[in-house]
């Protein structure tokens, strides 16, 4: 299991909020960090999909501004945070501008289950590991507890 510091596990709570804060707006509960190679949180999102365009995801958004605002060496010193797995589209997208480490709160694997659990459609884009999608990035996660809150906002979403 890997260790995670204070400063992940306090980017990852604001994930979270994110992900909450998607939810109170009609979305599905997402939420992204990127922070940049000093720390810094240099771009944050949540999911949008209810502006009716299904890539808004925040993880892709993340990856085009990083590709727009930031310099090769700074995307690949860079960690995005997330409140759950990136999907195959995000995570070649994160791959495609070359962005460092991957931290998530919640699995793809675990999403699917609760998913199932929930009674909910499945997915129309196959659930499969980033590193499947794109074996050189660097992952991390689950991260107890805070998958555990994740959940509870997909229940949330799912009216239970």
């Amino acid at each position: 299991m890997t260790a995670f510091t204070d400063d992940d596990l306090a980017h990852l709570r604001r994930c979270v909020e994110l992900a909450r804060e998607a939810l109170e707006a009609g979305d599905e509960p997402f939420g992204s960090v990127l922070v940049g190679p000093g720390g810094d949180r240099r771009f944050e999102d949540r999911n949008r999909e209810s502006s009716l365009d299904a890539t808004r995801h925040p993880e892709f958004e993340l990856a085009r501004r990083a590709g727009a605002e930031m310099t090769a060496e700074e995307r690949a010193a860079s960690t995005v945070y997330t409140s759950g797995e990136h999907c195959p589209m995000c995570a070649a997208a994160h791959a495609w501008v070359g962005l460092g480490p991957i931290v998530y709160a919640s699995s793809s694997e675990q999403l699917t289950a609760w998913r199932a659990e929930l009674g909910a459609p499945p997915s129309p884009v196959r659930p499969i590991p980033i590193t499947e999608v794109a074996p050189a990035l660097r992952v991390a996660g689950p991260v107890p507890p805070l998958d555990e809150e994740v959940r509870a906002l997909h229940r949330r979403h799912a009216g239970m």
